[in-house]
């Protein structure tokens, strides 16, 4: 007869087995229906009454369509019962204790609901209860205690609670395999599992146990396979991590997951005298600190090695490449710096690599070209340069290739078409040039294109439209030229395009994805015309009508460019002329601020805010932190906001401030003292500006703070003439903004958070980060925007926005009309009881 698998699973591909999310049981061996003592049917309903097969022993009805329920009338000699991968619902009954021969009950993969009945306490020979995978609930059902038998037990992926029972491994002692995982149990970690000496699976992960593990679970000398991942168990000092120690009496041990915990500080050396059996080593999302953890160098059988999410920092050592059996090396999202160890190109069996968010410097590896099972290539976000290796795309099981910002320059190799199973290329936010491949239309394969923030030019590829699979395409802020392909219109599959911000011209295609003005971005394209109705652009007869006003004769479109370079060249000549003779260096850049503004620089900062240091920082912000300092020309505090040039849109958040705020006076906006465009001292690029500092803080912080007051806590009173007048000094902030007689400047994120109190609770509008100057330019009687792709605060951003309209000053008073509710109703928008069309209007209607 064909032999028991020990915990069933549904089949998958073997590499899953290797993810770190995976269950650390053992995979079931196929096995051979056995014709004698089977019954089998291929889809359907079981039967529904077995009373009168009185000799049946054993039956195995495995993988089939079968609905319905477990049967409620077993035959009393029945050994073994088999439903597992299933459709099967209902409960378990209770009369299934009546098949008192029991020895395998294997219902898991199936729709089973209810509790686990305490008649199970009956089967005293039962050695086998698989459950899993089920709609089970309640505690953990004590009758399991009294199966003293058991040598498997499976309730993992349920949905059952509180505790486990202290004396599981004492009532449980025979027991080989336990896995409680993916359920909802909770408390210490019951130090009795290592009562049950003969285990050699113990599976607990995905659940919220604390506490520490016992260090004595080294007198489990025959596990295989320990996982504890997703809970919440600790190790801050020696004494929590000595079970590490005594795992090395584990001489079997070939899979370790302590992975997504509270495990702290440096892994103990001790580590490195686990088995040397070990295969898979999962340590990630934890907070894990110091170099590489040399003990790994110890196992040389290693499949899989995942270390992300932690604080690990110094070099990845190159003995890693020695390690011949790995398939996944994860790495991700830590401090590692140095280069990408070369040798890595010698994991000849490697799937996986990431290595994305560290600090890595150098470039990349020519010779991971040779890593011919690679299917993921992470090393986004790192301080990598130079050229893409054209080798990586000869690597014929390639799937995902993510190089995201980073400092890679050059052209992208016309081999990226040699990729024929690449599905997703991303390229973001590097100094990429020169032309997109064609050769990329033979990725038939790609879903997903991102090469927004480079400087690529010359045309989009019409083969894009060969892409027949592709789903995402972003394109924005480059230089391309020429027309939009209309063969993207035909990509059906097609769910976003962002063509922002680059320098296309002619007429937008009006079918597939061009319908969608939500998922179509080509705003900042002079040059388009025509496209459906809702993308807004002037038509092409207009269009065309106003280029032949203002074309210039061939002669102007040569000498004019000619004579702005010379006259760029004799400045730069000058300007370097003029640093050489007065040994400055410059401070400030030319932000058109005028004579208004006192100078100050990078070091003037420093000491204002005492070096940046945490006791004057103020908040942070995506683009930038506020810190509290004095500058020496200021009498008064100011607030210091530095801009993080890393985080992609601070850049532009900066000049975006700049602009708004240069030639804007108004008492109820945030007046601005000064700016600052210098390098710090590392020698990068540092911006800041100097704002008047707000001692009220900001209307958010107002409207939810609390106040102890005996004991209790309560909201802080803010009056009703209060509330009118920061209401009104909003109204007249917003109101000079759209119409000043500088042009009207549309703040695009007004929130509470962006209003800041003097210490007379007057209103202050701040944050610029987004504002849009409003521009218009003449094409028939349509209305050109200078604008980005909206990135406002979700509760307050107009609905337009979201359906790709245009930035306008209606959206500001939109967000105006939130604030003005939420302040009198002291509600957010996007408080938890707005669900189910309850908006904050309609709550206030």
């Amino acid at each position: 007869m064909a032999r028991e698998p020990d915990v069933p699973q549904k089949s998958s591909p073997a590499d899953e087995h290797f993810h770190r999310g995976d269950p650390l049981v053992p995979r079931p061996p196929s096995s051979p229906p056995d014709p004698l003592r089977e019954q089998q049917h291929s889809a359907g309903q079981h039967p529904t009454s077995l009373a009168n097969c009185s000799s049946l022993k054993v039956l195995w009805l495995n993988n089939n369509g079968l609905d319905g329920q477990i049967p409620a009338d077993l035959p009393p000699n029945l050994q073994q019962l088999q439903l597992s991968t299933n459709d099967i619902g209902g409960t378990i009954p209770p009369s299934i204790a009546n098949a008192t021969a029991l020895r395998k009950l294997s219902c898991a993969f199936n729709r089973i609901e209810g509790r686990i009945p305490d008649e199970l306490a009956e089967l005293g020979g039962l050695e086998i209860l698989y459950l899993g995978s089920n709609l089970l609930a309640g505690m953990f059902p004590p009758a399991i205690l009294n199966l003293s038998s058991l040598t498997g037990l499976g309730l993992n992926t349920n949905m059952l609670s509180g505790e486990v029972p202290s004396d599981l491994g004492n009532s449980l002692p025979n027991l080989q395999i336990l896995s409680l995982a993916q359920n909802l149990f909770h408390g210490k970690l019951p130090h009795s599992f290592v009562n049950a000496s003969s285990l050699r699976v113990l599976d607990i992960s995905t659940n919220n146990f604390t506490g520490v593990v016992p260090s004595s679970i080294g007198r489990l000398s025959k596990l295989v396979k320990l996982n504890i991942e997703t809970n919440k168990v600790q190790a801050r000092n020696k004494q929590e991590w000595d079970f590490v120690s005594s795992l090395a009496n584990c001489t079997e041990l070939q899979g370790l997951s302590l992975a997504s915990n509270l495990l702290e500080g440096q892994v103990p050396n001790s580590l490195g005298n686990l088995s040397i059996n070990l295969q898979y080593l999962f340590l990630g999302q934890n907070r894990l600190a110091g170099n590489f953890p040399s003990g790994t160098a110890n196992f040389p059988n290693l499949i899989i090695l995942g270390l992300d999410y932690n604080r690990f920092t110094g070099v990845v050592p190159h003995w890693l490449g020695a390690f011949k059996f790995l398939q996944k090396l994860s790495l991700s999202t830590n401090m590692f710096t140095g280069n990408i160890p070369s040798s890595l190109s010698n994991l000849s069996q490697l799937i996986e690599l990431l290595l994305d968010t560290n600090q890595f410097i150098g470039h990349i590896p020519i010779s991971l070209g040779n890593l011919q099972s690679l299917e993921t290539l992470s090393v986004s976000s790192n301080k990598l340069h130079g050229r893409v290796p054209e080798g990586i795309f000869s690597i014929s099981t390639i799937r995902e290739i993510g190089l995201s910002s980073n400092n890679l320059d050059g052209q992208l190799p016309a081999e990226v078409g040699n990729a024929k199973q690449l599905v997703i290329l991303l390229l973001s936010a590097n100094k990429l040039s020169g032309d997109i491949p064609s050769t990329m239309g033979a990725c038939k394969s790609l879903e997903d294109i991102e090469l927004d923030s480079n400087i690529f030019s010359g045309n989009i590829p019409v083969s894009f439209g060969n892409l027949f699979g592709l789903k995402v395409l972003n394109l924005s802020y480059n230089n391309l030229t020429g027309s939009v392909p209309a063969s993207i219109g035909n990509l059906q599959h097609l769910e976003q395009l962002d063509l922002l911000f680059n320098h296309l011209e002619g007429k937008v295609p009006v079918h597939g994805i061009f319908k969608n003005a939500t998922a179509t971005h080509i705003d900042g394209n002079q040059g388009l015309c025509g496209g459906a109705s809702n993308l807004h652009l002037p038509s092409c007869s207009v269009m065309s009508s106003y280029l032949s006003k203002h074309r210039l004769p061939v002669i102007l479109k040569v000498a004019i460019p000619l004579a702005c370079m010379l006259s760029l060249l004799a400045m730069v000549i000058f300007v370097l002329l003029w640093q050489r003779k007065n040994h400055l260096k410059t401070s400030i850049s030319s932000l058109s601020f005028d004579g208004k503004f006192p100078k100050v620089s990078y070091k003037d900062l420093v000491r204002a805010t005492d070096g940046f240091s945490l006791s004057n920082l103020i908040g942070t912000g995506r683009y930038s932190s506020v810190y509290r300092g004095k500058i020496l020309q200021e009498e008064n505090v100011v607030a210091v906001k530095v801009f993080c040039l890393e985080t992609r849109g601070a850049q532009r958040s900066f000049i975006a401030e700049c602009n708004a705020l240069r030639n804007v006076r108004h008492r109820n906006l945030v007046r601005i003292v000064t700016a600052c465009s210098s390098i710090d001292s590392s020698g990068n690029d540092f911006k800041a500006l100097v704002y008047e500092f707000m001692p009220g803080g900001d209307l958010h912080n107002l409207l939810y703070s609390t106040e102890d007051n005996d004991n209790s806590l309560k909201r802080s009173y803010i009056s009703l003439a209060q509330r009118l007048s920061i209401v009104v000094g909003v109204a007249d902030a917003m109101a000079y903004l759209h119409h000043n007689h500088h042009g009207s400047i549309v703040h695009c994120d007004l929130k509470p958070s962006n209003i800041l109190l003097d210490n007379d609770m007057v209103a202050h509008v701040g944050d610029f980060g987004l504002a849009r100057l409003q521009v218009s330019s003449s094409f028939g009687d349509s209305t050109s925007v200078s604008s980005v792709a909206i990135r406002g605060t979700i509760g307050y951003v107009a609905p337009e926005y979201g359906a790709g309209g245009q930035v306008s000053t209606a959206a500001d008073v939109y967000s105006f009309g939130v604030v003005l509710l939420e302040i009198f109703i002291r509600k957010s928008p996007t408080d938890g009881m707005f669900k189910d069309g309850l908006s904050i209007a309609k709550f206030a209607e």
